[in-house]
């Protein structure tokens, strides 16, 4: 089960509401799938978000695979210990893993809540 204080993207990017910013990291699914993370790109602060859009990658021993925005909004904040620490991603996607700080414009109606996103990871196997 998916935190249900989020709401996630069918890209499996998850948005935590924080008051006056949103935080946004990739789902225990998306870093399961990647395996082992060894190194986060993430955009400079003041960076003009877009849904559906790249915004960074994350590359494990697999493979490299885009992060997508699932919201419309400006960077806030980077999470800089992904730089020195990139295995926080498998550890804690959820909490020290997270990837940036996001000033939110635009809705995010289009979000999944934690039923939904289980129920559309079902559809996946």
């Amino acid at each position: 089960m998916n935190p249900s204080d989020l709401r996630y993207s069918k890209e499996h990017e998850w948005l935590r509401d924080a008051g006056d910013h949103a935080v946004v990291g990739i789902t225990h699914h998306a870093q399961d799938a990647l395996g082992d993370v060894v190194f986060v790109e993430l955009p400079t602060v003041g960076t003009t978000l877009h849904a559906g859009k790249s915004f960074g990658v994350v590359e494990s021993v697999k493979a490299a695979s885009d992060l997508y925005a699932p919201c419309d909004g400006e960077v806030v904040e980077v999470n800089d210990r992904l730089t020195t620490e990139p295995e926080l991603v498998n550890k804690e996607p959820y909490g020290d893993g997270w990837m940036v700080k996001v000033k939110v414009s635009g809705g995010t109606s289009d979000l999944l809540d934690a039923p939904s996103y289980d129920a559309f990871l079902e559809t996946l196997h």
